[in-house]
Formats: C-alpha cells, structure tokens, sequence
C-alpha cells in the first residue's frame, strides 16, 4: 500500500510539474488592456528594441544556465498615457517566438505593465530580443522598456536597457 501511494504521489507531482505554463503572461489581461487607436490622430510612433536573455552562458559555451526575465514596459508620464502597438519576442536566431497581444494596449500615467518569461521556457536562448512598437502624444515622455534577468538558484541578476530604434 505504501509503495502505491509513493508512485501515485511522484504521478502527481510531475503531472503538476507538466502542467505548468511556459509563459506567465495571462492574454486576458491584454484584452482587458485593448484600446481602439483610430480616433487618435496626432500621435508619434516608434520602435524599441530590448535584448533579453532565457539563457547565459556558464564554465563554457556548450554549458547554458536558465535565468527568469522580468521585461517591464513603463510610462513615465505622469499625465498622459501611452500605447503599445506590439510586442514580439525573437530568439537567438531571429525567429519570432511570440507576439504578445493582438491589438493596441494602453498603459496609464506611471505605471508599469511586465511581461515574465519563466525559467523553464528556454525558447530565446541566449541572445533573445523584443521588438516594442508603440504610440504617444507629442507632448508625451517616450515609454522605457528594461528587462530584469535572474536566477536566485545561481544568484545570478543583471539588467538591459531598451534602445529606440526608429
């Protein structure tokens, strides 16, 4: 009996473990976020690029350590509020792993919306990049998009700074 309930409770575990998602980013939340920009007509369009890293190199490049990325997408305005077009995640290579939301999203005066790609999802590899597209008011201070990579097993934590490209 004892052996049963040993291999039911290793099933279950790894079922749980299975089951977990590669991405914690809920699409519901975008949806939520959605907005209609056809009615804003004087609004300045740009593009960001941010490196990211799902992996860093360690002892030797055939030896790769998984890190956690917190990517954060900021408004520093505190009046007026901004909107991201897009979000896409690209790999080592350039090829687009995931576009975040299907349509335009606002983020508010001051806040702060994140994107987490776990540890377990190793898609982006060690040189893993997004491409923001976003849209504000002329008068409006550009969005600042950072990026947080760690891992609290290696104790391992460093930053990358978004760069506008057009």
């Amino acid at each position: 009996m004892k052996k049963i309930l040993i291999v039911l409770s290793i099933f279950t575990l790894i079922s749980c473990e299975n089951e977990k998602e590669i991405s914690s980013v809920n699409p519901v939340n975008w949806e939520k976020r959605s907005i209609d920009l056809s009615q804003q007509d004087s609004l300045i369009y740009g593009e960001t690029y941010l490196s990211n890293y799902s992996q860093i190199y360690s002892y030797t490049e055939h030896s790769t350590h998984n890190l956690t990325s917190t990517i954060s997408i900021r408004n520093t305005s505190i009046e007026d509020t901004i909107y991201i077009l897009s979000a896409k995640y690209f790999d080592t290579h350039g090829k687009l792993i995931r576009t975040y939301f299907e349509k335009p999203i606002y983020v508010s005066p001051m806040e702060t919306v994140a994107i987490v790609i776990d540890e377990v999802d190793m898609e982006g590899g060690t040189g893993a990049n997004f491409l923001f597209d976003w849209a504000i008011k002329p008068t409006t201070t550009e969005p600042l998009f950072d990026g947080i990579q760690l891992s609290t097993a290696g104790r391992i934590s460093f930053t990358t700074e978004g760069k506008r490209i057009k």
